[in-house]
């Protein structure tokens, strides 16, 4: 007589999922059957997130400040004890500077963005191989929310371009360093979803021109269907670098 077991539902964490992609892509993992760790700094749009979400037992609201090293490893710790093992880490939460001249931009402006984008992707990165690695069956995705702005500036945007050309280097060295313990990182570089950080796009942004222009936007949801869809391949597959945006913005060609 042969025995069988329900195969055990995969684990993941998601940073900054309070709001924008990382709540809608939090949810749809869940929807998707997921077991899923929601982390933010405030924990009242994670808790709100949870209960919009429905799923009991399978979701888990951690208050956590990704630029603090120590928090960092409680939280993964939290995820360890509560669910044995994590199978997928998105990467994305981050932060923005207003746009001002380059000359004027504070220095504490620069760090807190860097910080914020890049240090944090590092941290969660670097606990995640720790846990990916010592799990049984070993291995696991990392999923970091890149840009456009990784592969072109925007007038006035030095360190958040800066920031994910570095999130972009993160990813390949991670990639390689992933390979032998079944770790599959990647990235998704999203341009012009209606968020709370990109919604002033819709109202007009500044172009290379220096003219100020309305541009296309694309739904939050499009972005988490993606999420979803690089998570769920198998660990041999990689979806390295994946580019989602509005079909029209200037990106493409020269504006």
């Amino acid at each position: 007589m042969s025995t069988s077991t329900a195969p055990t539902l995969k684990v993941a964490l998601v940073t900054g999922a309070g709001t924008g992609i990382g709540r809608a892509s939090a949810l749809a993992l869940l929807r998707a059957g997921y077991s899923v760790v929601l982390t933010g700094r405030r924990p009242e749009p994670l808790e709100q997130a949870v209960a919009d979400a429905g799923a009991g037992a399978r979701a888990l609201a951690v208050p956590c400040d990704i630029t603090d090293p120590a928090q960092v490893e409680a939280l993964f710790a939290q995820v360890k004890s509560t669910f044995g093992r994590l199978d997928v880490l998105f990467n994305n939460a981050g932060q923005n500077a207003p746009g001002v001249p380059f000359e004027d931009l504070p220095y504490e402006r620069w760090m807190s963005v860097l910080n914020a984008n890049l240090t944090g992707a590092f941290l969660c990165t670097q606990q995640a191989f720790r846990m990916m690695k010592a799990q049984t069956p070993m291995g696991g995705r990392i999923i970091n929310n890149g840009s456009i702005s990784a592969h072109a500036p925007r007038p006035d945007s030095a360190p958040y371009t800066a920031s994910k050309h570095g999130v972009t280097g993160l990813t390949k060295t991670a990639a390689l360093d992933g390979r032998k313990y079944d770790i599959a990182v990647c990235q998704i570089d999203v341009g012009n979803a209606m968020t709370e950080l990109a919604a002033r796009m819709s109202r007009g942004v500044k172009q290379a021109s220096g003219e100020i222009r309305v541009e296309p936007m694309i739904d939050v949801e499009d972005v988490a269907r993606t999420i979803v869809y690089m998570a769920d391949h198998p660990l041999g597959v990689n979806l390295h670098s994946v580019m989602i945006m509005a079909t029209k913005m200037p990106f493409v060609g020269r504006g």
